[in-house]
């Protein structure tokens, strides 16, 4: 029997729409980083969230309060997505207000190549912090930026196709440029280029609420700006010399010679140490506060970590402190002190700081010093460490670096694992390995605050001098200091003469007690 090809064979069933756009998907879910090359392209090509900002972006727990700040920095947001302009406008040109779209730029001189992809993860979160969309990025493989455009002259060609390929408007830098740097990217690539610092610090400048948050990021600011200015031409009101005829100028126009550019530069200085002599203002307040924590001998502790590992969260899970929670980069810059408590009742106070991130800039570290130095301050450090982060060791030496630059690091220290609900079991022991005295928490769900709890009250100083008294009944006030939190009552008898206490007291509450001492 003959079987006839074609008409005969059984039809294979069409696929549907939504077969076809699976099929799609998986093509493209195919990672292009696999491409052999000195050139390496971030990402699949989709627009999906950063992954150096963590998946866990619930809504806040009881513990955070009403946030209403977070109310207010998303009460008014630009979505993407919604245009529903024609692409063909021949009547009526005009500008488009969207999201800046955005490329990014990276080069791996060592380490590995994971490493230099964290480092471009961390730039997209950054850059969608600051309100932009990342489409695409790339790392080069140098061992150290060419002088005059950064990446060099082929691969800045390369970077130009792909900015006009995704219809970007601003380049990225996962460094920072010199301005003979940036301003050849920019002449060839033909978009507004910036580097990481200048990104960081523009997210400084949307965060910052206080009156010295302010302050600080615009030294910060100025500081950037000041080596960068540029122009010339007409701007720049040169002295002219001779006769220069059909110019415009000639005999009288001779003058000083100062430039348009030396009076910017003039203008900043004097603006740079206004702001300086402001925070120093501002100094005294917070150092009055300080001592005042000193002179009643409360200990401290600060909170400090990588940006976004989960600081505010920590604090509103120990405190009820109410603190701003947001999964972005910088979403607190304001320092925070509230009161806590041991489980044995002795009192400290709690310090959450700015957060770090890796080559943070010089500037925000001279202008955030003031801030910085709760840290320095403090009895213990609290190291809050994301472990659900790629590169946690990474994060961990960041933060390190900063408190070396603040004369910290003499500080006890305790390593915080937090988002231990998202981490990887193996990378938690890892890090146990690694960080002897270690804390495995989550500020989401509760896990370990009562084993951090404990930690924190072995570690922090405690009563020191121990005392027995006889407290006469009239005295009752004497009893009654005693239960307060900077005294712990060992022994408590009433007998014929009095009230009998054994108590660990710090020295200066030893003093007062002087006269109720029993001797022998």
């Amino acid at each position: 029997m003959t079987t006839h090809h074609g008409a005969s064979a059984t039809p294979e069933p069409e696929m549907g729409p939504d077969e076809i756009q699976a099929v799609i998907d998986r093509i493209l879910a195919k990672d292009p980083a696999s491409t052999t090359g000195a050139t390496r392209r971030f990402g699949n090509g989709q627009r999906e969230r950063a992954q150096a900002l963590s998946e866990l972006d619930g809504e806040p727990s009881e513990y955070d309060g009403d946030q209403q700040d977070r109310e207010e920095r998303r009460a008014l947001r630009r979505v993407a997505g919604l245009s529903t302009e024609l692409e063909d406008v021949s009547e009526v040109e005009y500008r488009q207000l969207r999201l800046e779209r955005v490329v990014l730029a990276g080069i791996w001189g060592e380490g590995t190549v994971a490493d230099a992809e964290n480092s471009l993860r961390e730039l997209a979160a950054l850059a969608e912090t600051a309100g932009s969309e990342v489409l695409d990025g790339i790392i080069q493989r140098r061992l150290k930026p060419d002088p005059g455009t950064f990446l060099g002259a082929g691969k800045a060609e390369e970077l130009k196709n792909i900015v006009m390929a995704t219809g970007a408007d601003t380049v990225i830098v996962d460094s920072e440029l010199a301005p003979s740097q940036r301003r050849g990217l920019e002449d060839i690539v033909k978009v507004k280029v910036i580097d990481r610092t200048a990104l960081i610090l523009d997210i400084f400048a949307q965060h910052a609420k206080s009156r010295e948050g302010k302050a600080q990021v615009e030294l910060a600011q100025l500081e950037y700006l000041l080596p960068r200015l540029r122009g010339w031409g007409e701007s720049m009101s040169r002295q002219a010399g001779g006769q220069v005829g059909g110019a415009g100028a000639g005999m009288g126009s001779r003058g000083p010679g100062e430039t348009k550019i030396e009076l910017d530069r003039r203008k900043i200085r004097t603006r740079m140490a206004k702001l300086r002599r402001e925070i120093a203002g501002m100094k005294p307040a917070r150092e009055t506060k300080r001592a005042n924590r000193r002179r009643h001998e409360v200990p401290s502790v600060a909170i400090a970590g990588y940006t976004n590992a989960g600081k505010s969260s920590l604090l509103n899970r120990l405190t009820d402190a109410g603190v701003l929670v947001e999964n972005a980069l910088f979403a607190t810059l304001d320092p925070t002190i509230r009161r806590a408590q041991t489980p044995d009742g002795l009192e400290f106070t709690l310090a959450d700081t700015v957060g770090f991130v890796r080559s943070l800039p010089t500037q925000l570290v001279e202008a955030f010093r003031s801030t910085l130095e709760e840290v320095a301050d403090a009895d213990l450090i609290l190291h809050v460490v994301d472990a659900s982060h790629p590169d946690p060791e990474g994060q961990i030496a960041a933060v390190r670096d900063v408190l070396t630059e603040v004369d910290a690091r003499k500080v006890p220290e305790i390593i915080v694992l937090n988002k231990a609900d998202a981490a990887d079991p193996f990378v938690l022991e890892r890090l146990r390995q690694k960080e002897p005295r270690h804390a495995i928490v989550s500020a989401r769900t509760g896990q370990g605050i009562p084993e951090l709890l404990e930690l924190i009250s072995q570690a922090i100083p405690r009563p020191s001098v121990r005392l027995t008294l006889l407290v006469p009944y009239q005295r009752g006030d004497v009893v009654s200091r005693l239960h307060q939190p900077d005294a712990e009552i060992l022994r408590l008898e009433h007998v014929e003469k009095g009230t009998e206490v054994e108590v660990m007291v710090r020295e200066g509450l030893a003093a007062e007690l002087e006269p109720f001492v029993r001797h022998g």
